[in-house]
């Protein structure tokens, strides 16, 4: 190894805004093996399908519908 390199010529990654981080999320049993036998399927990592999914919502900014039922109005004391 060198003591000192120069990198007044490096060239900036461009796939560094791609790059993947690791992350602990929790999800139920039924959906990882949704995921675990669609990409068995097609022979690819779970995780990369999941994220692969994941990516595709953003992408096309899909919103999910949350409806939320209406709570009891608190009555007035």
């Amino acid at each position: 190894m060198k003591k000192n390199y120069d990198f007044s010529k490096a060239v900036k990654n461009p796939y560094a805004k791609r790059l993947k981080r690791q992350l602990t999320i929790k999800l139920d049993e039924e959906t990882i093996g949704y995921f675990q036998n669609m990409a068995e399927d097609l022979a690819i990592p779970y995780q990369t399908l999941m994220n692969m999914y994941l990516r595709e919502c953003a992408d096309s900014g899909k919103r999910l519908r949350l409806h939320w039922k209406p709570t009891a109005k608190p009555r007035a004391a």
